[in-house]
């Protein structure tokens, strides 16, 4: 009897630890980073970190302390061969306007202070790197589009890089995997694609686009407490004239107009606030370089800053080895849109006879999805958004996304799985799924 006793305390004890150990965890229950079995083949990509030099206005500070656990999760993995990241792990571009980005200093001297400002993060990609086990690979991002392939290894030493020939690009197929395609996405886009035609008379050899300059009254915008709008945009009207580029031009401006009356900011629009000092850039600028304007209604539409932008969007595109063409109208009014971003990953892709390419990975528009389409011969095709980490995701109500393609592996599998999840409140939550054959 007394040895009964012991053994049911035993018991009883035992089960009171495991029900406590799942009220603790209660993401147990999802293993994101396990095949089943043995073999090493995981791919897991994560993008938009966005880690900034300092936490007083970087987007990505509040979910710092969740993505070391994720990433130590990564490590643990005896499943993962490999972590890609896709774009936006460094930020160049939120930088509040009248702050001087690299303090009158260099590059390296930048990514050094994002080190140490995001030291755990970092310290945990150093340790996968220096481990071996897992690969871990960069692909470049618009808001590190400049950032040097030797900057990168100076904080992070022994990471595989993926990039084009020029600066600020990159599309990268795991080893043994060319239907796999990743890159950030960037450079369908208009405003945020490498620009090495506009503003060369200005800053010489600059590539910076548009949208860094967007991104640097964004900044201001948080940073003064989302305020009303301390001045008005003048109106732009069409162009009487009905000339091709006057047009495009107006619908550029259109995008400005929206940018502006969206982001608010405390200044007037003609004061010089946004300080450079940076790729190319000495000059400090106001919202009215940057914007269109017309002296006469329906008369010439003219800007300062981007100068003939809407005429160069061919060349930019064969500069950046876009694929298939996309017009200069519908790229400057989709560059606001999420859903023409998805869509290029069709066109770009599994409509274009000449590539072979079935599972499409971007970041970029920080709205994770996962889409399904058939491509150029009818086969099945999956796209997916990595989402982002930055803290308040005002695009998507998910958080601290990422994603996990298991190819057909030797434990008898002949699907290829793509899932992605969220890591929301430290909690893994499977998102959506889907699955193709080889």
């Amino acid at each position: 009897m007394k040895m009964y006793m012991k053994l049911l305390s035993v018991v009883l004890v035992m089960l009171c630890l495991f029900m406590l150990a799942s009220c603790e965890n209660p993401k147990s229950g999802i293993d994101p980073f396990s095949n089943g079995g043995n073999e090493r083949n995981m791919i897991v990509v994560i993008s938009d970190i966005h880690l900034g030099a300092d936490l007083a206005y970087a987007e990505c500070k509040d979910n710092l302390p969740s993505l070391e656990k994720l990433l130590k999760q990564i490590k643990a993995s005896s499943n993962v061969k490999e972590l890609v990241i896709a774009g936006d792990l460094l930020d160049e571009w939120f930088v509040p306007a009248p702050i001087n980005t690299y303090q009158g200093k260099d590059q390296a001297d930048f990514v050094k202070r994002i080190a140490a400002a995001n030291k755990g993060v970092i310290d945990a990609f150093k340790s996968i790197i220096d481990e071996k086990k897992i690969t871990v690979t960069y692909v470049p991002g618009n808001h590190d589009l400049t950032v040097t392939e030797a900057s990168v290894e100076l904080i992070l030493p022994g990471i595989k890089q993926a990039r084009d020939p020029e600066l600020g690009l990159g599309t990268y197929s795991p080893t043994g995997h060319p239907e796999i395609a990743i890159e950030h996405g960037h450079r369908y886009n208009f405003f945020c694609a490498p620009d090495p035609f506009s503003n060369q008379e200005i800053a010489p050899g600059t590539i910076s686009p548009p949208g860094y300059f967007f991104t640097r009254i964004a900044a201001l915008h948080v940073t003064q407490g989302f305020p009303a709008a301390g001045d008005t945009l003048p109106i732009v009207t069409p162009n009487a004239s009905g000339d091709e580029s006057q047009n495009l031009l107006y619908g550029y401006w259109k995008i400005w107009e929206w940018a502006v009356n969206y982001l608010k900011i405390k200044n007037r629009f003609d004061e010089k606030i946004i300080v450079t000092n940076f790729n190319g850039f000495t000059g400090t600028y106001a919202v009215n370089d940057l914007v269109p304007f017309q002296k006469t209604a329906n008369g010439l539409i003219d800007v300062n800053l981007y100068k003939g932008i809407q005429d160069t969007w061919a060349q930019r595109q064969a500069h950046n080895r876009v694929p298939v063409n996309i017009p200069t109208q519908q790229a400057i009014a989709g560059s606001d849109d999420p859903n023409e971003m998805d869509n290029q990953a069709k066109v770009q892709y599994f409509e274009n006879p000449n590539s072979d390419v079935r599972i499409v990975v971007f970041g970029h528009t920080h709205v994770p999805r996962l889409k399904t389409f058939n491509d150029h011969q009818g086969r099945k095709s999956i796209y997916v958004n990595s989402g982002t980490w930055i803290d308040h995701n005002t695009l998507d109500s998910t958080a601290m996304n990422f994603v996990v393609i298991t190819p057909q592996n030797n434990n008898g599998s002949s699907q290829t799985f793509v899932k992605l999840y969220s890591f929301k409140n430290e909690i893994v939550t499977e998102m959506a799924a889907d699955s193709l054959k080889p």
